[in-house]
């Protein structure tokens, strides 16, 4: 039985995907227009990534920004949050170059002439409205930003047999620092 573990642990070792450090996310931003909140973010990929990209790697990022309460007993409470899955695309050969952007409602296609281009719209988010600051509640609040990059498609039997296995290549949480909410409503 040991046997049978032993083996079993190194195949899941040398099939996990290595921690990246060098993957960061930067921000994340608030601002506060109006009442509105708005939150800007970049995330900053490792060159290796970089490089898959440029040689026609397609690489699917996943994009989570959730609002929390903050609680001094209980946990932190998820108040609400937005998802967004960008999708690059690069075909050195016929320099092209084109990504896609879901909200689960819409979805935006765009053509670039540069790599470069492509890759500072994919990975960077400008004044995203977040929440209307009249329809929360006073308190603590903060902004999280969570950044994942999903591994190519793996067998399902493998996922079914090793459940062990991390489904990432790479996963960012990033924290605003706290702000008040006073007099709300």
């Amino acid at each position: 039985m040991s046997r049978y573990y032993r083996i079993f642990l190194l195949i899941g070792i040398l099939l996990m995907p290595r921690a990246s450090e060098s993957q960061t996310v930067a921000g994340p931003e608030l601002k506060l227009i109006q009442n509105d909140l708005f939150v800007t973010f970049s995330l900053g990929l490792e060159n290796k990534s970089i490089e898959a990209i440029k040689n026609g790697v397609d690489k699917e990022l996943r994009f989570y920004i959730d609002l929390f309460r903050i609680w001094k007993v209980w946990p932190d409470e998820f108040v609400l949050g937005k998802a967004y899955v960008r999708t690059v695309r690069a075909d050195p050969i016929k320099k092209e170059f084109t990504a896609t952007s879901s909200d689960g409602s819409v979805l935006v296609e765009k053509r670039f002439k540069s790599f470069e281009s492509m890759l500072a719209w994919t990975i960077s988010f400008k004044d995203l409205k977040l929440a209307n600051m009249r329809e929360l509640e006073p308190g603590q609040y903060f902004v999280r930003i969570t950044a994942e990059s999903k591994i190519r498609k793996l067998p399902p039997v493998i996922g079914y047999l090793f459940i062990f296995i991390s489904e990432n290549e790479f996963k960012i949480v990033q924290d605003s620092a706290p702000f008040s909410i006073t007099g709300a409503q």
